[in-house]
Order: structure tokens, then C-alpha cells, then sequence
């Protein structure tokens, strides 16, 4: 069985609808696929009956933009209660920040002599899409100021770039425990790629877990064979689920493709055993 935990479509950064991505995940041979769209369940009903189509098993989800340690974190939302108030009154929350944040965005560039404009965003941006940096990315790139998205991160709207602009995110203790109420289980993203690590050492992720995380994204593009071994036996001592998958976006993001990397049945199946423990637990069922 291969199963591939982490993908987004165009109702988020991804390139490709829900109905698409599923069509191309039974292309690949995965038997499982998770769509995991950030902070939105938009895609969630178009990519279910697209499964019921091709025969291939559907696990719902969502990529959470969460802060830790003045850092962000991504938290991947599994299983959860699609009509649970509260959660989704948080992804509403951070869904806003991230709208709200692109009038300043582009005063930041036009200051730094960066030609870019509203109308050029919203080009960019999928219709049922909520504009993020990978959208203004794409209109960089639509207007020839940079090659890529990567080029786009690496030089204009990364933390050090003159499009930076902050927003809203949730803590991520909070955001644990709101995936925890609305009946799902919750999974760090690619936990130590980049500078997550140094907020995410052993006695945090120990931490993380009496707060109720239950898994590790271990099996990653951004994680070399070093670090997922480091990561995965402490995931072992910790007696968190392992996971892997390619964080597919389509054409948004190269060497990522679906199935690269992939989540053990044994693994999935503890995921999945914790999310019907934490369904009852929230009292669903």
C-alpha cells in the first residue's frame, strides 16, 4: 500500500483542482492520498467524490500556518470535524491575515522599486483560492522580476526579502489542541526543515505531545537521510506516529513529486486508530 499524507491544490498554493490531484495520485499508484490545502476543507468535497471515482482512498486534512518560539511551524490537521465551530472560526482567522496582508505587501514593493500590482496578484490566484505568498510569487514571476517561486522567496518575500510582511498564525499549542476538539489528529510538517528545528528540539516535541500531537512528518524532501533518522528514532522514544509524503503542490514546487516519499500502512494505521480515539473523545461518532 502507498499512501502519500501531504499535498495541496489550487485551493491553496497547489497547481492543480482536488479533482485533478486525486486523478494524478491514482496515476502515480498511491492507494491513499491526503489533501492538506492550508488552513481551508474548500477542496475537500470536490477531491472526495474524485476518490469515489478512481477508487483511491481520501484522507482529509489541512496544512495549519502555526507559531512556535517566534517561528512558524506548519501543522498538519487530520480528520477533523469539517462543521466544528471553533476550528474553523481559527482558519477563518488566519485566512483573513492572509488577505489582509497583501495591501501592505505590495507598498513594501513598490518602496523597494518592485512593479507589481493588484490586479497581477489576483491574476495569479485561483479562482476559489485565498492569495498567499506562492500566488504573489506567481505574478512575480508572470511580470519577468524573478525566474521562480524559490527565486521569488529566495530574494523578495522570504523573512530577510523587502516583501516580507508578517501575519496572523496560531500558536501552536492552541492549534493542537483545537484539532484535538474538532475530533482530528495533528501531525508536525516537516518539522525540522529550515529553522523549525531550533524550536522543535526533544523536550519541545515531548512537550508537543502531552499537549496532544500525534506525529512526526519525518519522510520528507527536506529532511537528508541524517535527519530522518535522527528524527525518526525519537519519534520512536517519544511514541509519536511517523509519517512521510511529498508535500506536492503540482508545477509549484519541483522535486516534490506524489509519492516520493510515503507513510508506512503500520504507521497509518495508528494515525488512523487515534483519530477514532479522538473522534469519541470530542464525542463524535
Amino acid at each position: 500500500m502507498r499512501i502519500d499524507l501531504h499535498t495541496h491544490t489550487t485551493r491553496s498554493d497547489g497547481t492543480e483542482s482536488p479533482a485533478a490531484l486525486v486523478r494524478l495520485a491514482r496515476r502515480a499508484g498511491l492507494d491513499v492520498v491526503a489533501i492538506t490545502d492550508h488552513d481551508t476543507t474548500a477542496g475537500w468535497e470536490e477531491a472526495a467524490a474524485a476518490a469515489d471515482d478512481a477508487g483511491i482512498e481520501l484522507v482529509r486534512g489541512m496544512e495549519l500556518s502555526t507559531r512556535h518560539g517566534g517561528r512558524s511551524v506548519h501543522l498538519l490537521a487530520y480528520l477533523t470535524d469539517p462543521a466544528d465551530a471553533e476550528l474553523l472560526a481559527e482558519t477563518e482567522r488566519v485566512v483573513a491575515g492572509r488577505r489582509d496582508r497583501v495591501p501592505a505587501l505590495l507598498a513594501k514593493l513598490t518602496a523597494a522599486g518592485v512593479e507589481l500590482t493588484a490586479d497581477d496578484i489576483e491574476r495569479a490566484t485561483p479562482p476559489g483560492a485565498v492569495t498567499g505568498r506562492p500566488h504573489i510569487a506567481d505574478a512575480l514571476v508572470a511580470r519577468g522580476v524573478v525566474t521562480s517561486r524559490d527565486a521569488a522567496f529566495a530574494t523578495i518575500l522570504g523573512p530577510n526579502g523587502p516583501g516580507f510582511v508578517r501575519r496572523y498564525a496560531t500558536p501552536l499549542v492552541e492549534a493542537i489542541g483545537l484539532v484535538a476538539r474538532a475530533g482530528g489528529v495533528s501531525v508536525l510538517a516537516h518539522p525540522w526543515a529550515r529553522s523549525s528545528r531550533e524550536v522543535l528540539d526533544r523536550e519541545t516535541l515531548a512537550r508537543l505531545r502531552d499537549a496532544g500531537l500525534t506525529g512526526v512528518e519525518v519522510d520528507h524532501q527536506d529532511h537528508d537521510s541524517d535527519v530522518r533518522r535522527e528524527l525518526r528514532a525519537l519519534a520512536d522514544q517519544l511514541g509519536l506516529v511517523v509519517t512521510g509524503s511529498s508535500d506536492w503542490h503540482g508545477a509549484g514546487k519541483a522535486d516534490h513529486e506524489l509519492g516520493c516519499n510515503t507513510t508506512d500502512p503500520e504507521q497509518y494505521a495508528r494515525l488512523k486508530e487515534c483519530a477514532r480515539a479522538a473522534a469519541a473523545a470530542a464525542g463524535q461518532g
